[in-house]
Order: structure tokens, then sequence, then C-alpha cells
């Protein structure tokens, strides 16, 4: 039987959970030099190994590695800001020290002021280092340096950003958006780290500050604003949504003479999740943007009105069939799968309904399915399905077995559990899901 120590060291998930639970593996092993694989399983980066050991109760988070450090410390050290904060989640004692004295607030406050470049060659040893861009487990980027035997990701400043207000530190507005600004990237998970952390603090105060960015000169700036008061609104869970009216307020004329495309989608997602009706007026119109990104928001954000039967948003959704951007028109198929049922029925797998006029949203659907992008013509088939309409089945049936990681897997489930709500009522019988 394959070791625990190798399953972790090769970062798989799934044969970490089949050791613990049904092998009987030891969650507190160690490898050959001491080392508890709950630190092993840092160095890995792979969040998911993390969580599979951590869900073993009988794992000491703080258990130290002869090296002295314990497992949040070597994620610290190895700029692993998903599994540092795991970690934290999980229990891990902020205040251990590594052995020069360092808590977790100090060690990620070295890694900030060291030059990154010197403090790698002297943990990999000489040698020229190397750099890529990774994908962080919550989906943003980061750049990874490998010299020598050290593997390292420049995350500490995203890391120093989660870690403050654990230990009652309130870095202002101007600190913050600073950090943001030293990544280029607006992708890179420093700018989710500052932007939330200013959200979280639910303060009118950083509401005002972010609002006076938005005449600044430059884009990134805007976009920083315009991602607080985004997700300020987003994640409010009062119950008199008090930024809700006033977002619409910024962000309606905003965007109507916004001339950067990623500052543009900020926007237009935070118009898309506004409940104040006024937001709905200004989607159509950005279903037209020059960015895809943008239109993608914008047609997913006229659901509501397209269910309630509005003329000219429905209008808009059609249009977005066409759009040459597959992710445009998967949205549009999503949208008007909302559309108000017909009045006459359709059956089968043939062509149109028998009425006369302008085709049904189902109709329209159907025109999707013969798409040459396949998760256009599966949005098309799932979304006639939920409609009663089986013009899609073979669409649906083609793609035999779905997995977890399938991207149709919700959509299937839906139209699962509409079949066989549909099925029971058929035979007289309760819905059962």
């Amino acid at each position: 039987m394959e070791s625990l120590v190798a399953a972790v060291r090769r970062a798989d998930a799934e044969a970490v959970t089949a050791l613990l639970r049904e092998a009987g593996a030891d969650p507190e092993t160690v490898d050959e030099h001491g080392t508890p694989v709950l630190c092993l399983a840092v160095e890995t980066f792979s969040l998911p190994v993390v969580d599979a050991l951590l869900g073993s109760a009988a794992v000491q988070v703080d258990r130290a590695a002869p090296d002295g450090r314990t497992p949040l410390l070597r994620a610290i050290d190895h700029g692993a800001h998903d599994i540092v904060g795991r970690l934290i989640n999980a229990g891990a004692n902020l205040w251990l020290t590594d052995p020069e004295g360092r808590d977790a607030l100090a060690l990620t406050r070295y890694w900030c002021q060291v030059k990154f470049s010197a403090e790698l060659n002297h943990r990999g040893g000489p040698g020229r280092a190397s750099r890529t861009t990774v994908e962080s487990e919550s989906g943003n980027i980061v750049e990874e340096w490998t010299c020598g035997s050290a593997t390292i990701r420049k995350s500490h400043t995203v890391i120093l950003t989660e870690l403050e207000p654990r230990y009652g530190i309130r870095p202002p507005f101007e600190e913050l958006l600073a950090r943001a600004l030293a990544e280029t990237n607006v992708d890179h998970e420093v700018w989710w780290a500052t932007t939330s952390a200013l959200q979280q603090r639910r303060d009118p105060a950083v509401w005002d500050e972010a609002a006076a960015l938005r005449e600044s000169a430059d884009p990134r700036e805007r976009y920083f604003a315009a991602e607080v008061l985004r997700i300020m609104n987003l994640f409010d869970d009062s119950d008199d949504d008090p930024y809700d009216a006033p977002l619409v307020d910024l962000f309606v004329p905003w965007v109507a003479r916004e001339r950067d495309d990623r500052v543009a989608w900020s926007l237009t997602a935070g118009l898309t999740d506004a409940l104040d009706p006024r937001a709905d007026e200004a989607l159509p119109a950005l279903t037209r943007h020059g960015a895809a990104k943008v239109r993608t928001w914008a047609v997913g954000g006229l659901r509501r009105a397209v269910e309630s039967g509005h003329p000219e948003a429905t209008a808009a959704v059609v249009a977005c069939l066409e759009d040459d951007a597959p992710a445009v028109r998967r949205v549009a198929c999503m949208s008007l799968g909302h559309a108000p049922a017909e009045p006459t029925g359709l059956t089968g797998r043939t062509g149109r309904t028998g009425r006369t006029g302008p085709p049904s949203a189902s109709d329209l659907l159907a025109s999707r399915l013969l798409d040459p992008d396949e998760s256009v013509r599966v949005e098309a088939a799932g979304r006639l399905a939920l409609r009663g309409d089986a013009r899609g089945d073979e669409v649906l049936d083609g793609l035999g077995t779905i997995g977890e990681d399938s991207p149709y897997r919700w959509l299937l489930y839906d139209v699962f559990r509409y079949r066989y709500r549909a099925a029971q009522e058929a035979a007289g019988a309760p819905p059962g899901v």
C-alpha cells in the first residue's frame, strides 16, 4: 500500500483522503526526517491535501517540524496564502514563534521588508531563479518563484493584509490602495485581499473614500474604488440595504462615461448584483459594450427583467444569442430560459410551436442547439429541458456521464430535479426532490 507521505508529496488529495478514511492512516505520520505530513502538505501548495488532513480529528495543527516551524509558519515562509487562511480557521496559534522568535505577523512582515530575490537565493541555494504565474486555489493569480530547492509564492503582502485585523491592526485606506497598486495585474490576489479588507470594515467612511476615487485619472485607482463599492453592497447583510441605492446612483452615470474595460466590468457587475430596479435600466446598453466580459455580465443581469417580460431587456438578450463571444451567447441562453412560458405548449423534438408571429423564447433557444460552441449548445438544451421542451435532449444525452468537476454539473442537476418532479406529478405522487 502506498504511504501517506508519498501521497502527500504527490499532492494527491484523493489518495490522501482514501488512506485516511479507508486504510486508517495516521494523520500525524512523519517522513524520514521527522517532518509531519501536514508540514509536507504545505510545501505542495495543495489546499485540497491540507483540507483532507485537517478533516481528521487526530491531526495536530500546531505540531512543529524538527526545524521548529509549525505548519502555519511554514505556510507563511512559502507564501501559501490560501493555506495560511485555512490553517488559521482550523485553530492554528498565531503567537507561536519560529527559531528566530518571529510569530506569524513578524514573519510575514519580515518577508514584506526583505529583498525577495536575496531571500529566495538564501533559502534555495545558488543558481538562477525562475518565475511563473500560477492560479491560486481562490482563483486569483500569483507569482511563483523557484531557486534550487526552494519554491516560494510572492503572496506575503496578501498574508499581511489578512493577518492584520486578527492583531487589531487597521491600515488606512491609502496604504491598502498602495499595496494593490504595487501589483500591475488587477487579477493578482492582493487586489482581492485589500478590497475585501476594506469591505469587511463596514464603515461609511470607506464608502466615501472609495467614491471619491471615481474621478481619478488612473484607471487602476478607479477599478479599486469600483471593487470596494461593489463588494460593500454585495456582502452587506443588513436588513435595510444601505448601499444599494447609493451604488446605483454612482454606478449608472459612471459606467456611461467609463472607457476602461476593467472598470466597466466591475461597474456592470455591481449593477447586476444591485436590487434597485433602476440598475436594470442601464444593462441593455451594456450588452453592446466592446468588452465581452462586460457584455456577459450585463446579459446575465437582465435575467430578472426577462423573467418579468420586460420587452427591452428581452430584446437585448435575444440579440446576444448572435454575439461573437461564446460566453455571451451561453449566458444569453441562461437568461432567456427564464422568459415567461409560451401560451402554446411545445411537444417532442421538432421545430416550432404552432402559433404565428415572432419566434418564442423556446424556439430561440432551440436555434442555438447547433451552435459551434459546446457550452452554448448545452446551456440551450438545459434551458429547454427546464421549460419542458425535449428538443435539446439529444445534446444532453450526448454528454454521457458527468463528473463533479464538470462545468455542466449544476445545470444538469437542475434538469434532473425538474424531470423527477414532473414524473412524480404525472404519477400523482408528491414530489420527493
